[in-house]
C-alpha cells in the first residue's frame, strides 16, 4: 500500500516595509553618482529605511500580526513561527522570541496570556537564504503530520557603510509565510537542488580590536598622543570582576558591525555559480532530460535580488547554457553577433554577455523575470525577505493581467553569501487570485514617505532615537536596558496607539 502525498506549500504572504523610503535619485545626488547607471543600470528608485524605533523583531512582528490577521488565525493552532534573518539582534537569545513577545502582547486579551506559549520559534542563519531554509524545514514539518500548521517569517535590514559600494542597494522589511496542506497560494513539491562552497564573497565578521588600539585611537582623537597607552593600561584591575568596557577579562575587544565585509564582483560571480550548479542539481534529482529546456521553460522565474536587475544580469549564462543543450544556441549566438564557444573558452563571458543584449533574451526577461523586479525597485535589498518579495511582487503584477492560470509553474532561485543556493519550483493554486489579491504591497508602497537626506544620514549613523513616522498600531522598540544593569541590554517593544475617531 503506497501512502498518499499530501500537497504541502505556501498558504498566503504578508508582507511589512517600514514606512520611511529614500528617492535613489536623493542619495546619487548626495554621493555625486550618476542617478541613470542607478535607475537604468541596476533598476535602483528607492530604498526602504527603517526608522529610529525599528529592528528586525519589529519588522517580524508587524509582518506576522497581518498575516494572523489576513487569515483569522487563533495563535494556539500555530505550531512554530520560524525566523530567517542576518540582522540578529542578540549571540544567543533568538530574535523570534522578541517577537514572540509582542505577537503575545497584541493577542493576549482575545486569545490568553498563553496564546503562544506552545508555539516553537527558532532563528536561522545563512545570509541571506535563511529565511529559504526555514521554508523547506517547515514543508517536511507539515508533510509529514498535514495537521500542522506553521509561519516562515524573513526579516532583515539591508546596512552598508556609508559611502561604500553597497550603500545604494540597501532596504529593510519582512515578509510572513504562511505554510499548510493543501495550500491556496502555491504547491511546493519535488526534490530542491542545492549547491554549497565555502567563500569569503559577503560575511559579517566578529570584529578582534586589541585594547591598545581601542585607546590609541580615543587618545589620536584627543590630541594626547604622547601617553603611554602600556603605563595606562597596566592600572586596569587585575580581578576577574568587571568593572568597565576595558577591565574585562580577554585581551582583546570583540566588536559586532551591522555592516558587512563584502566583495561585489567575487559576491556575483559567486551567485552566478551557485544558481547554475544548485539548477544543476535539481535537473539531476528530478531525473530530468538535459537535452530539455528546465529553467526557460517555467511559466515565471523569481530570484533573491540584491539589487533589482541582479538576476536579468547574472540569468544570461544559463539561457545560453540551456540553449546549447536544445540546439538553438548557433542561432542565439548569430543573433548576439558573436562565435559560438563553450564555457571554457577564455571568449565566453564575452558571448554571455552579447546574448545578454539579443531580443529573445530582453523578451525572456520582459516576460518571466521584470514582473519579480518591480517591488525590489523601490524597497532594495532585503536580505533573507528579497526572494519572498519577488514572488509576492510577480504575483500582485500577473493577477493584473490575467496571464497566469491554476498550474503555472514558478521556478525559485535563493542565495545566500557564503554560499549556498537553493533552487525549487511551485505551482499556483486554484484559489490563488484571492489571495494575491489581498496583497496590496503596490498601494502600500506608494502610500511611503519619503525622507531628505540628512534624516537619512542620521537614522543610518544611529543618531536619532524617536521615530520619524510612527505608524498607528504598528510594533515599535521601545527601550534597551542600560549598561550595568542587571539586565543589561534586554529589549523592551510595544505599540503605537490606535488614534480613536471622535464624534
Amino acid at each position: 500500500m503506497t501512502s498518499q502525498v499530501i500537497a504541502v506549500g505556501i498558504d498566503d504572504m504578508a508582507a511589512y516595509i517600514p514606512k520611511l523610503y529614500l528617492p535613489i535619485e536623493t542619495l546619487a545626488e548626495a554621493r555625486q553618482l550618476e542617478y541613470a547607471k542607478l535607475n537604468q543600470g541596476l533598476g535602483l528608485t528607492a530604498m526602504a529605511v527603517a526608522d529610529a524605533q525599528e529592528d528586525a523583531a519589529t519588522l517580524m512582528a508587524n509582518a506576522v500580526l497581518t498575516l494572523i490577521h489576513n487569515n483569522r488565525l487563533d495563535p494556539r493552532t500555530i505550531g512554530r513561527i520560524y525566523l530567517g534573518t542576518e540582522s540578529a539582534l542578540d549571540g544567543a537569545k533568538p530574535t523570534a522570541t522578541y517577537a514572540l513577545d509582542m505577537l503575545t502582547q497584541a493577542l493576549r486579551e482575545e486569545y490568553g496570556d498563553d496564546c503562544l506559549l506552545h508555539c516553537d520559534v527558532v532563528d536561522l542563519t545563512f545570509a541571506c537564504i535563511g529565511a529559504v531554509d526555514a521554508l523547506q524545514n517547515t514543508l517536511d514539518w507539515v508533510q509529514a503530520q498535514p495537521s500542522r500548521m506553521g509561519i516562515v517569517v524573513a526579516s532583515d535590514i539591508a546596512k552598508y557603510e556609508l559611502g561604500s559600494g553597497g550603500e545604494y542597494t540597501q532596504g529593510a522589511g519582512a515578509v510572513a509565510t504562511l505554510v499548510k496542506a493543501n495550500p491556496r497560494l502555491l504547491r511546493l513539491s519535488g526534490e530542491w537542488g542545492v549547491a554549497t562552497r565555502s567563500v569569503h564573497d559577503f560575511f559579517k565578521p566578529l570584529r578582534q580590536v586589541s585594547k591598545t588600539a581601542f585607546v590609541s585611537e580615543v587618545l589620536h582623537l584627543a590630541d594626547r598622543n604622547h601617553v603611554d597607552i602600556g603605563a595606562l593600561l597596566s592600572k586596569l584591575d587585575k580581578t576577574i570582576a568587571v568593572q568597565g568596557i576595558l577591565d574585562s577579562n580577554e585581551a582583546v575587544l570583540h566588536l559586532h558591525k551591522d555592516t558587512p565585509v563584502f566583495d561585489g564582483p567575487y559576491s556575483n560571480d559567486c551567485y552566478q555559480q551557485r544558481i547554475r550548479e544548485a539548477l544543476s542539481d535539481y535537473a539531476h534529482k528530478n531525473e530530468l532530460d538535459p537535452k530539455e529546456a528546465l529553467a526557460t521553460s517555467w511559466d515565471r522565474l523569481a530570484f533573491h535580488l540584491p539589487y533589482a536587475y541582479q538576476a536579468r544580469r547574472m540569468f544570461g549564462e544559463i539561457f545560453l547554457l540551456e540553449a546549447m543543450a536544445t540546439g538553438q544556441a548557433e542561432a542565439l549566438a548569430a543573433a548576439a553577433g558573436s562565435p559560438l564557444v563553450d564555457q571554457h573558452d577564455p571568449q565566453w563571458p564575452a558571448l554571455v554577455r552579447a546574448v545578454t543584449k539579443t531580443k529573445a533574451y530582453r523578451q525572456f526577461v520582459d516576460e518571466k523575470i521584470e514582473k519579480g523586479e518591480r517591488a525590489s525597485s523601490l524597497v532594495g535589498n532585503l536580505y533573507t525577505a528579497s526572494l519572498f518579495m519577488a514572488i509576492m511582487s510577480l504575483l500582485e503584477a500577473d493577477l493584473t493581467t490575467g496571464e497566469l492560470a491554476e498550474g503555472a509553474t514558478l521556478g525559485c532561485f535563493a542565495y545566500g553569501s557564503g554560499s549556498k543556493s537553493k533552487v525549487f519550483t511551485a505551482s499556483l493554486q486554484a484559489g490563488w487570485q484571492e489571495v494575491v489579491a489581498r496583497f496590496g504591497l503596490m498601494s502600500r508602497l506608494a502610500s511611503r514617505t519619503a525622507i531628505d537626506y540628512p534624516t537619512y544620514e542620521k537614522l543610518h549613523r544611529g543618531l536619532r532615537s524617536e521615530s520619524v513616522a510612527p505608524q498607528e498600531g504598528a510594533f515599535y522598540l521601545r527601550s534597551i536596558h542600560a549598561e550595568h544593569d542587571n539586565q543589561e541590554g534586554a529589549r523592551a517593544y510595544a505599540a503605537w496607539p490606535v488614534a480613536v475617531a471622535t464624534v
